[in-house]
């Protein structure tokens, strides 16, 4: 656990490192240019910069164990830093609009250094790209939300930076300046499009929308697999809270079971779930099936099956 926590601080912590020489370099440049196209990417990037603080912020956070405030630990930090994030990204992809359509509407005007504009975004491109793929690899290995959020930011980065590489380079070969706030209002777009896509993504565990359907075909599956040792199920509730996930039903057992039998029966069944997805926790309250009048050596009576417990797993 320590192992994973340190793993997922260390990637935060180049994120911010990598960000920071991005930002400084490309706003340098971009002043330096005249280029609100550059400009955009620096904006973008020191965004990108403050997304990494919250993201390692969240991380160090989600980290702490459960304790009398927070019974159900601090997972959702996670999540939470993902909508800051998305909505520090949305101010940005306006901000951009407001710079450029003046150039459009101007002409485009005067762009200078064209060479060093192309150089410091060919490097961002590289440098995100590389720590992008490391965010992301971390955050999918370790669940962590923060970590994956902030390895799109980056994404789209190489995207908008190879974007306005491009223009620059038309531009050096045309004169056609007014390329210049067109790439950047696409890359506003972009950038709109990211957020809008974050907030939908961090609400809905916030909102304590459901495990994905392959995650709850994996705990009934496992289930199924019990099916001849109870009646049924139902009442199955998931959510997810940062990288952690939890589940909780209802198993209706034969009403003359011993309860150390049924409880070695939800022990196990909370077993496989937890060899089938990583970080889970998982509640089974149990059942006695009350249409068995009497208690039986053997499964509920035929009536009991029949009127009030169905046979099979139902949810």
């Amino acid at each position: 656990m320590e192992s994973t926590q340190r793993k997922k601080l260390k990637v935060a912590r180049l994120s911010i490192i990598s960000n920071t020489c991005l930002t400084i370099g490309k706003l340098v440049v971009g002043l330096s240019m005249g280029s609100v196209g550059v400009i955009s990417e620096a904006v973008h990037s020191g965004l990108d910069l403050i997304a990494s603080l919250i993201a390692f912020m969240a991380v160090r956070q989600s980290g702490k164990p459960a304790d009398e405030d927070h019974h159900y630990g601090h997972g959702k930090y996670e999540n939470l830093a993902g909508i800051l994030e998305a909505l520090l990204i949305l101010v940005a992809g306006v901000g951009i609009f407001i710079q450029a359509v003046p150039k459009i509407l101007g002409g485009g005007g005067e762009i200078e250094s064209l060479g060093w504009g192309a150089a410091v975004m060919a490097l961002s491109a590289g440098v995100n790209f590389i720590i992008s793929k490391r965010l992301i690899a971390v955050g999918k290995e370790t669940d962590s939300p923060a970590l994956v959020a902030d390895g799109w930011h980056l994404k789209t980065d190489v995207y908008t930076s190879l974007g306005v590489f491009a223009g620059l380079g038309t531009i050096y070969l045309t004169g056609y300046t007014l390329l210049d706030p067109i790439i950047a209002i696409i890359v506003g777009i972009l950038i709109l499009k990211a957020s809008f896509d974050l907030i939908r993504e961090s609400l809905g565990v916030i909102l304590d929308v459901s495990l994905p359907p392959e995650e709850e075909e994996k705990i009934k599956e496992v289930l199924r697999r019990h099916a001849g040792q109870y009646i049924e199920y139902h009442g199955l509730r998931t959510r997810k809270s940062g990288p952690y996930r939890y589940v909780d039903l209802h198993l209706v057992v034969p009403r003359h079971l011993p309860i150390g039998t049924v409880h070695l029966l939800c022990d196990q069944i909370e077993e496989k779930i937890e060899e089938e997805l990583s970080k889970v926790q998982v509640l089974i309250h149990s059942e006695p099936c009350e249409a068995a009048k009497e208690p039986l050596e053997e499964g509920c009576s035929t009536s009991c099956i029949s009127r009030s417990c169905p046979k099979g797993p139902k949810d």
